[in-house]
């Protein structure tokens, strides 16, 4: 099978319509929104534009099936998430190759989000089964107190277009082990890889109406009625923290519970003690996952003083012999951004720095031909008010600065309105629990490139959100807490 043979066919064999209730169907008004190859800028397939009446109908389909869902025995819950964990693994290339297609990463990198993804549902099989309470005497003795978990009802999920799979399982495995009722809205430029999420959840027993997808060219028109409906319990977003303000507000009127995985600008702190080797595969591993393209991506670069020609050299050199093109495309390790917008202002936010005295090492120029690329750039010497410091970048772009001391390390670091996650190289172990312990971001890398995990608290502080997900922290969030005062 040729290679334009193979992309064809992983498209066709993906629905294209919404699924609702358990039943795939065309929008109400029959709109369809274009799915675009941001390599080639070409159309890949046409998928269905929901409206409100077919959001509406979604959350109808989730509300009637809350009940019945919440009723079903944790085992069989268990078991539909195993069984979709497996066919995700089994389905990984021709998933990985979807993903490619419609967001414009490499294959492998996309194979790895799909084996990521596949993670969260076989660690929230095993959650489901460990949904507990509690039975103790009041503190007079005369009375019990029981508490028990409860799911918190049909829920919203909103998600990106970064990590179009694992951002979905992430959030609807631990929903389903819970037993709540999901409305999916994925992103509108990567629709594919959540209806092939919703094919797989169908196959593996998920009951109709427990997951609801709908495409749609307008999310605040379709998902906005929806917020306000009293039926709906729940509130999952990931995505921009100005969006997801508005979200929050939004929320308020019912006091929907919310979980928000918003904005970050992790800032990634290398000493003078540090082993450079390592702090070099750590910023390539945290910079340029997924193009850059991530909010846990290394944003900004703190390092001592006395290294950082070293580093920013290395880590030029590094950068810069990775190969750009078509995700699809043989030893390709730079994919495109995933439109024009994004790209602009990743090269307007280089231009700023430059202009502001920055050193270019290497990239930085927007490449002639099609596609939305941008190459692997290495700025040094950035100073502190350029806006690539303060912006989340989203791209394959890494700034580097210079700090004097710890406490000017830590004070760089968290001069942010965000809080996710922060990156430190040390070999000083009282140094490294110190800093990690000043940092204020809610995951910290000590000495490695990642921290993504599922079976650990995924999420942020200040305006990187609110919640966490992964681990038994993710499964508390679409669980209510009910107290039972017994009288003996």
């Amino acid at each position: 099978m040729s290679i334009a043979t193979e992309e064809q066919t992983v498209v066709e064999k993906v629905p294209k319509q919404l699924y609702i209730g358990g039943e795939w169907r065309d929008a109400t008004a029959g709109a369809t929104l274009e799915v675009l190859d941001p390599a080639t800028e070409e159309p890949l397939c046409a998928v269905a534009d929901a409206t409100p009446e077919d959001a509406n109908a979604a959350l109808d389909a989730a509300v009637a099936m809350q009940k019945e869902w919440a009723a079903i025995p944790p085992n069989d819950r268990a078991g539909i998430l195993w069984t979709a964990f497996e066919a995700l693994v089994e389905r990984a290339d021709e998933l990985a190759l979807l993903m490619t297609l419609e967001m414009g990463k490499p294959v492998a990198e996309s194979k790895a989000e799909i084996i990521y993804a596949a993670d969260f549902f076989r660690w929230f099989s095993g959650e489901a089964l460990r949904i507990d309470g509690n039975y103790k005497q009041f503190a007079n003795g005369t009375s019990r107190v029981l508490v028990m978990k409860q799911p918190v009802g049909p829920s919203l999920m909103i998600t990106p277009w970064n990590f179009p799979m694992a951002m979905g399982t992430r959030k609807v495995g631990p929903a389903i082990a819970a037993g709540c009722t999901i409305v999916m809205k994925p992103a509108q430029q990567t629709p594919l890889s959540m209806l092939a999420l919703g094919q797989i959840l169908a196959e593996a027993g998920l009951p109709g109406g427990v997951f609801n997808i709908i495409t749609t060219s307008s999310s605040g028109k379709t998902t906005g009625p929806l917020i306000e409906d009293p039926r709906l319990r729940k509130l999952s977003f990931t995505g921009s923290t100005e969006v997801g303000r508005s979200l929050i507000a939004a929320s308020a009127k019912n006091v929907l519970q919310v979980s928000m995985e918003l904005g970050g600008n992790a800032p990634f702190l290398i000493f003078e003690d540090a082993d450079l080797d390592a702090a070099v595969e750590g910023a390539l591993l945290a910079k340029m996952r997924n193009i850059g393209e991530a909010c846990t991506s290394a944003n900004r670069f703190h390092v001592a003083e006395s290294i950082q020609p070293e580093f920013s050299r290395r880590l030029g050199d590094r950068m810069g012999a990775l190969k750009m093109g078509r995700g699809t495309e043989e030893d390709v390790k730079v994919g495109p951004l995933i439109d024009q917008p994004s790209r602009e202002k990743v090269a307007e936010l280089v231009r700023d720095a430059l202009q502001k005295g920055a050193t270019p090492v290497v990239g930085g120029e927007i490449p002639d031909g099609r596609g939305y690329f941008f190459p692997p750039t290495v700025l040094a010497d950035v100073p502190r008010e350029a806006r690539v410091f303060h912006e989340e970048i989203f791209g394959p772009v890494a700034p580097v600065g210079t700090f004097e001391s710890e406490g000017d390390a830590i004070a760089r670091a968290n001069d942010t309105e965000y809080g996710l996650v922060a990156y430190v190289f040390t070999r000083d172990l009282k140094r490294a629990l110190r800093v990690c312990e000043a940092l204020e971001t809610g995951m910290v890398g000590l000495n490695q490139g990642m921290v993504s995990n599922a079976g650990a608290p995924f999420g942020g502080v200040k305006q990187s959100g609110i919640g966490r997900e992964g681990g038994k922290e993710g499964l508390e969030e679409f669980l209510e807490t009910k107290y039972v005062a017994v009288n003996l």
